[in-house]
């Protein structure tokens, strides 16, 4: 992992963005909107629309942020296939968090009152505990809300049961931010085992359970667990990201009448983008390979 960070880091920023761009919906809420509508059209796709951007520690950036957000919101009116997605740190956690909080709980309000799923992503561990009290405060009062749990780390499964009541939205996935060894996993078969293990433990719980992962194997062994306790289809989906193909398993998916959402980010700003693709391309050997073979193809 060291190795791939240092190599992926000595990629220069607009390499990156001109060989990993399919994985980014774009430079503006048009160009994601009109992705959306040809993938929903197309490939009968749901999709999340999250707007890439962390970590600000300015009001002014989180302000203008938040704007796009509002912006989305109100071009999604008849757009049911949407949901949207948002990250803690773009909303104001590293200036304040209780700045963040009002933010997040404003436009939950917002999203609740037009009837809008509406997720708060996960972020690195320090504030996991943070977001997750955010999400139990806030789910009774705004249902439509939903967030992240990542199989990768070892306190998942006590996470899970943090939620007993709330009838929580989950986007069950392995999450790609860089933890310390102590915290989590570092076999991704152990976590892909976790994500199955999870799966059943939301499902027991009375949890929405959307199962998030790219492995053909794993999404089979995800649908036939769900098939198994008998989930109603109305109660769980699959999600991918965008840019990763998989035509195949997805046409299966949404054959068998499972929604399949996909995950996709755009940025007015291409500095967001090259760091939300630099963190893929660290976590994903397969896309370093892609992206390298095309450098020296064009090279």
């Amino acid at each position: 992992m060291n190795f791939r960070k240092t190599l992926v880091n000595l990629i220069p920023g607009p390499l990156v963005r001109v060989f990993a761009a399919p994985y980014v919906a774009g430079d503006s809420l048009e160009k994601a909107l009109a992705a959306a509508d040809k993938f929903h059209a197309e490939k009968k796709l749901d999709i999340t629309l999250d707007i890439l951007g962390e970590a600000e520690t300015t009001e002014s950036k989180v302000k203008a942020a938040v704007e796009v957000y509002y912006r989305a919101l109100a071009a999604l009116k008849n757009r049911p296939f949407c949901t949207l997605s948002i990250k803690p740190g773009h909303f104001g956690y590293y200036v304040s968090p209780a700045f963040c909080k009002a933010n997040i709980e404003k436009f939950a309000k917002a999203c609740q009152e037009a009837g809008r799923g509406l997720t708060v992503d996960m972020e690195d561990t320090d504030i996991t505990d943070w977001t997750l009290q955010l999400y139990r405060e806030l789910k009774p009062k705004y249902p439509i809300l939903g967030t992240v749990l990542q199989s990768r780390l070892y306190r998942t499964e006590k996470d899970v049961e943090s939620l007993a009541g709330v009838g929580a939205h989950i986007r069950n996935c392995i999450g790609i931010y860089n933890v310390p060894g102590t915290l989590a996993m570092t076999n991704k078969r152990e976590m892909k085992e976790n994500l199955l293990k999870l799966t059943r433990k939301l499902v027991a719980g009375g949890h929405y359970v959307a199962v998030a992962t790219h492995d053909v194997e794993y999404i089979k062994k995800a649908r036939a667990i769900l098939e198994e306790l008998k989930v109603p289809k109305n109660r769980c989906e699959f999600q991918m990201l965008l840019g990763v193909p998989r035509d195949s398993i997805q046409k299966e998916l949404v054959d068998a009448g499972y929604t399949l959402r996909v995950y996709l980010p755009f940025a007015e700003d291409w500095r967001d983008s090259i760091a939300y693709l630099r963190r893929r391309l660290i976590e994903s050997p397969t896309m370093v390979f892609l992206v390298l073979k095309n450098i020296f193809k064009r090279n």
